[in-house]
């Protein structure tokens, strides 16, 4: 198995976790689980914005489905290069995460808004990784 499709199934595998926790358990604080962001306990007061929450979180949840799925369609039925490009289309859309995404976690985390404190520098670091992973899977592949 080369380089590209096992970086594939990494992401896919640690994505499909973060689905069934926003799907099952969005209350968790585990993986992509919103109960780090405080909001999300003040939503439960009002039922209507407890349901766009719960929209939201849902949404999320099937757009990182359509990645997973989209992933899998590459894995098992592209060419190396079709791989190579998926790859990078990862890298990119991964990285549009630094360009309005952070911002808002880190500003949260400034105003003790994210439990645990300091939850945006963990969740930065894990985006960095992905991001790793995928430009070093590239390197490999290329070189």
């Amino acid at each position: 198995m080369d380089i590209l499709s096992i970086s594939i199934i990494i992401f896919c595998v640690m994505e499909l976790g973060n689905v069934l926790i926003l799907y099952f358990m969005p209350d968790s604080k585990l993986g992509n689980g919103v109960a780090v962001f405080d909001s999300w306990r003040d939503v439960k007061k009002d039922e209507s914005l407890d349901l766009f929450a719960h929209y939201m979180a849902y949404w999320v949840a099937g757009v990182k489905l359509i990645f997973i799925f989209l992933l899998m369609v590459v894995l098992f039925t592209g060419t190396e290069v079709t791989k190579m490009w998926a790859v990078i289309a990862m890298i990119l859309s991964i990285a549009t995460y630094f360009w309005k995404l952070h911002p808002i976690i880190k500003k949260l985390d400034r105003m003790n808004k994210i439990t645990p404190k300091g939850y945006s520098k963990i969740l930065g670091f894990m985006i960095i990784g992905f991001l790793l992973m995928f430009t070093i899977a590239l390197i490999i592949y290329l070189i």
